[in-house]
């Protein structure tokens, strides 16, 4: 056994790891990364990247189509381009980059065994860590299976296997109607799989209403069927088909089934037990990512595994508070009790969280939808307009259909809210992140005047429409 200290120990080297060790090592801190897996993380392998090029293709191709240029998907070259994403599952870049910056990459599995001590378990035997000033947990989420009778026995596919995929299956069962759900049904239809989604409450039931609709319209008119029931019985026959029953007793016949039904945290063999928490559980953590049932506040987590915002994006975004934030506290910088919006809080993650989905059409939206700001008690106005009547929509597109939806604050005339629904409305979310985080009113607003002819002028009929509805 061999014993190494360390100012910071990070474990788990996804995006959301690679980032608090970065941060906190250009601070100034020594800082070593485990990782049991591949350097990058699930985003990298087998989530964010390999899901989006599956995904690109085909819309690129439906974009084409509504332009008047025809064509058609080499899906041999699509996973080829998905696999080249990926690095085809070798992560000794990332392994250079962890070199580069100066960290310290221990691989193994990584376990807390006490107040600051971390025991990784190597192909070598094990090695103790010993960290003299933070741990950060940044093990993410996996898959979660529901209990369905006979599913853990027809080897399902989760996001891992469906975002690396090798062969198309003619038949694609996908039970959940979430964010993953939706964009895998996106992504195998395109790819020439016959897909039903069975999704018991609609489709992105945590989006405005006509998110979901419009998405569902668009998978039903390319072939896909949605189906609204609970499985209670999943079996694969002996010819490799998988029968789903639903509580109606309607069965779905597959060749292959993905399931997508949400998260679990990675906790569950993290040694939690031996600094009083409960293994599997998610960590609870205040604004500066420090767990908040651990005395002695040497104890961070940051991404998935704490539960605020389930996104890349937004555990990037912890990640580089929590780096700056341990580094300023080793150094003895007032960092205890830090002002909202400054670089150590996650401010955002409350009511600021920007997220793309990247089905057909796109989803995007950041803030609050019109039901969470009404349950929140705020005085609100909801002003809609038909994103296809921009002239820019109209250029993008033949036949462009998409929504637009901005939830106004009366009271502080400022967006709390907005969600865009159409094809490439991914690139508009950035310029709403900006007006709901920088809480910019309404009146200054109007004078961001968009540019002509595109989709962003979304934004100036948005607010007309609100000053004719006053």
């Amino acid at each position: 056994m061999t014993s190494h200290t360390y100012d910071l120990i990070v474990i788990g080297a996804g995006p959301v790891g690679e980032n608090v060790a970065d941060y906190a090592h250009k601070a100034g801190l020594s800082v070593a990364i485990v990782e049991s897996e591949l350097v990058g993380g699930e985003c990298s392998y087998w989530a964010c990247m390999p899901s989006k090029a599956l995904l690109r293709t085909g819309q690129a191709l439906h974009a084409a189509e509504k332009v008047g240029v025809t064509g058609t998907l080499d899906v041999a070259a699509v996973l080829k381009r998905r696999d080249s994403f990926t690095s085809e599952w070798n992560d000794s870049g990332q392994v250079e980059w962890l070199t580069g910056a100066g960290i310290d990459l221990v691989r193994g599995h990584g376990r807390l065994a006490g107040e600051k001590v971390v025991e990784v378990t190597t192909e070598n035997g094990t090695r103790t860590l010993h960290a003299t000033h933070a741990v950060v947990v940044c093990t993410g989420s996996a898959a979660l299976l529901p209990h369905i009778d006979g599913l853990a026995d027809v080897a399902p596919w989760t996001s891992r296997e469906a975002t690396a995929v090798e062969q198309i299956p003619a038949r694609t069962v996908i039970i959940g109607g979430g964010v993953v759900a939706a964009e895998m049904a996106t992504a195998y239809q395109a790819l020439g799989s016959t897909v039903t989604v069975i999704a018991r409450s609609g489709l992105l039931g945590a989006s405005e209403p006509f998110a979901g609709d419009l998405v569902a319209a668009e998978l039903r008119s390319r072939g896909a069927t949605i189906v609204h029931g609970s499985p209670t019985t999943v079996s694969r026959a002996d010819s490799g088909e998988v029968t789903v029953t639903l509580d109606d007793g309607e069965h779905v016949v597959a060749d292959e089934i993905i399931v997508a039904t949400g998260r679990t945290p990675r906790t569950e063999d993290l040694g939690l037990s031996s600094v009083g928490l409960s293994d599997g559980d998610w960590l609870s953590v205040d604004d500066t990512m420090r767990v908040t049932d651990v005395e002695g506040g040497w104890l961070y987590a940051a991404g998935d595994v704490n539960h605020r915002a389930l996104l890349t994006h937004q555990g990037k975004y912890q990640a580089r508070a929590a780096g700056m934030v341990i580094a300023a506290r080793a150094q003895g910088d007032e960092a205890s009790n830090p002002v909202p919006w400054s670089d150590y809080v996650a401010t955002a993650d409350h009511q600021a969280v920007p997220q793309v989905v990247f089905t057909e059409p796109e989803v995007a939206s950041v803030g609050l939808t019109a039901k969470q700001a009404t349950d929140q008690g705020l005085d609100i106005r909801v002003v809609d307009y038909a994103l296809g009547n921009v002239a820019g929509s109209a250029l993008h597109a033949d036949g462009y259909e998409g929504q637009a939806r901005m939830i106004v604050d009366e009271s502080r005339q400022v967006i709390v809210g907005v969600t865009f629904v159409g094809p490439d409305v991914s690139e508009l979310i950035h310029s709403a992140t900006i007006a709901v985080v920088g809480e910019v009113p309404l009146s200054r607003l109007w004078h961001a005047v968009p540019s002509y002819p595109t989709i962003s002028e979304i934004w100036l009929r948005l607010l007309e429409t609100y000053r004719a509805e006053a």
